[in-house]
């Protein structure tokens, strides 16, 4: 695919700004990564069932899942470069609340703003990366999601050696990490409006246009079938953010502070798949890099559940390695073909997606109180089969 450039003075990638962006990312998901690692703490105090620990995922995935789209659509009329800001006092608010929780409606509710947080958050930054990538847009996002990626896999490793030691309180320490994020994003919507008015004044900005031909439908299908391939990635990433720990407890009886290296070990090698998932799409195409990262895992995914302790642990790392250099590649393809929306394509992506994700997270909680998390993680192996829906993609976009 290709189209018309949208840099106007900007003539190679803006890092700076890509870098503030990709640190902004770490700090934003590692608040957001303290909930799922808080998890075994969590059950513990109030005595929750697996079900109800997937309803403190889906109340964070469905408010960010049900706004980011909406947001996308608005800030694709009217960009609001300070909006991250607006959505990291949510973020602050909502960890505040979780530290100091006494019931387990008030972590639903906690959890709840720290998704609108994150719903704010990521349709204003996709944009602000792409503004900044100068044409090497699979580089852009590469960075930018790298960094969620770290601080994902951060969360559950400061949790570990934080939280679970000095218990839920000590989570508010964790509001100086909120205020860092608030002022680096300040910084970045500061240079993002200096940037859109020397656009502006310059009158080089130039919209960016699609330029593949596609008709309406074929458009919507290839949306659908990108938005499926990412639903199969998240619900697999769901199971592990969300019940890898217990899977290693119940079926291996580790610690919890190993259970929680573990699930860092496998976040952190993702930060590195989708950076290079990124830069590799710039070079090969994107649904190469889609064939590859998804159905590419799923051999790995059937061998984990029946490998012993030492084996799950690199099965997993390689599973999450490879999977995580999908997202790159299916948000500039989909970006690509409706270029006019970056904030709703984001929005959509980052929001409706992972908030699908939280429902399946909800629903292997339920389907665990009663087959048990082995038997959920046998199941879920089979997700990257689809994979396969990539035939469907249009053949001449991709030749483009």
């Amino acid at each position: 695919m290709t189209t018309i450039p949208i840099e106007g003075v900007v003539r190679r990638p803006l890092m700076p700004v890509l870098a503030a962006l990709s640190v902004a990312h770490l700090l934003n998901d590692l608040v957001q990564s303290m909930i799922p690692a808080l998890y075994p703490l969590i059950k513990d105090a109030y005595r929750l069932d697996f079900m109800q620990i997937g309803f403190i995922t889906l109340a964070f995935q469905v408010t960010s899942s049900l706004l980011q789209p909406l947001l996308g659509y608005v800030t694709d009329r009217r960009p609001w470069p300070y909006a991250m800001v607006a959505g990291m006092c949510s973020t602050l608010t909502g960890l505040l609340l979780l530290s100091f929780a006494h019931s387990y409606a008030v972590v639903l509710l906690a959890a709840g703003l720290i998704g609108l947080g994150s719903a704010v958050f990521h349709p204003e930054a996709t944009r602000m990366a792409r503004h900044a990538a100068a044409g090497r847009q699979g580089l852009a996002q590469g960075v930018f999601q790298v960094g969620g990626h770290v601080g994902y896999a951060i969360g559950p490793l400061l949790a570990a050696m934080v939280v679970v030691p000095r218990g839920q309180e000590s989570l508010s320490w964790f509001s100086l990490v909120v205020l860092l994020a608030m002022g680096l994003m300040g910084w970045i919507g500061a240079r993002y409006a200096a940037m859109r008015r020397e656009q502006t004044s310059s009158k080089e900005h130039v919209e960016e246009i699609a330029s593949h031909g596609l008709p309406r439908g074929r458009i919507i299908l290839a949306m659908t079938v990108l938005v499926v391939l990412l639903i199969s990635k998240n619900g697999y990433t769901a199971a592990f953010t969300s019940y890898y720990t217990f899977y290693l407890i119940t079926r291996f009886g580790v610690e919890v502070q190993l259970s929680q290296i573990m699930l860092f070990l496998y976040l952190v090698v993702g930060a590195i798949g989708v950076i290079l998932g990124g830069m590799i799409g710039d070079r090969i195409g994107r649904d190469r890099v889609i064939w590859l990262s998804i159905l590419g895992s799923l051999p790995f995914a059937l061998a984990l559940p029946y490998a012993d302790l030492f084996w799950t642990g690199v099965l997993s790392i390689i599973v999450s390695f490879i999977m995580a250099s999908a997202f790159s590649a299916i948000l500039i393809y989909a970006i690509d073909l409706v270029p006019h929306r970056i904030g709703l394509v984001g929005g959509l992506f980052y929001g409706l997606s992972f908030g699908l994700g939280g429902v399946a997270a909800a629903a292997l909680g339920a389907l665990a109180d009663q087959v048990g998390i082995i038997q959920v993680f046998k199941l879920c192996a089979w997700l990257p089969a689809l994979g396969l829906l990539t035939f469907l993609l249009p053949r001449g976009a991709r030749k483009a």
